[in-house]
């Protein structure tokens, strides 16, 4: 897609929103190059990494919000039909990613908003079944920009510190290179959250 690679060149704040609005709904935007290049340019004084955060997150939670009403009102047959769409294929959507994304849902919870917001392949799909279970939205929207907060604050120290050892130039390169460790990292703060919330449930229970 030229439009959004020529966005991608372009990051400000309303390209950032508008990317992460697009990257929580179905259009496949890598949110590490998004937010993490605009940090870098931050750290450079070109924007502020606050409102690069702030952008990001809003745009998620718009993003995501579109997701939540499309579960709530259209249901789970057009959803699929959706996926398993030339449209849906486009997005790099089928019926088997959302139904992933439902499986993570219905094991963990509500918490699975918060949670589901920082695993790759998960991220953009988790609202889809927050909305098929009608979950509250004013919980959804508060777990959804959470993860979505943390998400983007990981991302932008990572763009942050860069600044000081990478060109501008090899950028990209390097962030696709520290990709998995990024995964790595995000999973284990993943983990350790599910096992706050169990032990906490747990506890509450005895």
């Amino acid at each position: 897609m030229n439009w959004i690679t020529a966005l991608l060149s372009n990051l400000n704040y309303p390209t950032i929103f508008l990317l992460m609005l697009l990257e929580s709904t179905v259009v496949p935007v890598p949110s590490e190059l998004v937010v993490s290049p605009a940090a870098y340019h931050a750290a450079g004084g070109n924007l502020n990494v606050w409102l690069v955060i702030l952008f990001a997150t809003i745009g998620a939670d718009v993003g995501a919000s579109i997701n939540y009403v499309a579960g709530y009102y259209l249901g789970r047959p057009i959803i699929y039909k959706f996926a398993n769409s030339r449209i849906g294929h486009l997005c790099l959507l089928n019926q088997e990613k959302v139904e992933k994304s439902e499986r993570y849902f219905y094991d963990h919870g509500v918490v699975a908003t918060l949670t589901g917001r920082l695993i790759p392949g998960i991220r953009h799909l988790i609202s889809i079944p927050a909305g098929l279970s009608k979950m509250p939205y004013w919980k959804f929207l508060l777990y959804t920009t959470i993860g979505a907060g943390v998400w983007h604050s990981v991302l932008a120290a990572l763009g942050w510190y860069m600044h000081s050892f990478v060109p501008e130039d090899q950028l990209n390169d390097r962030l696709v290179e520290y990709g998995d460790h990024i995964k790595w990292g995000i999973i284990a703060i993943v983990l350790a959250v599910i096992a706050y919330f169990v032990v906490k449930h747990y506890l509450k229970k005895k």
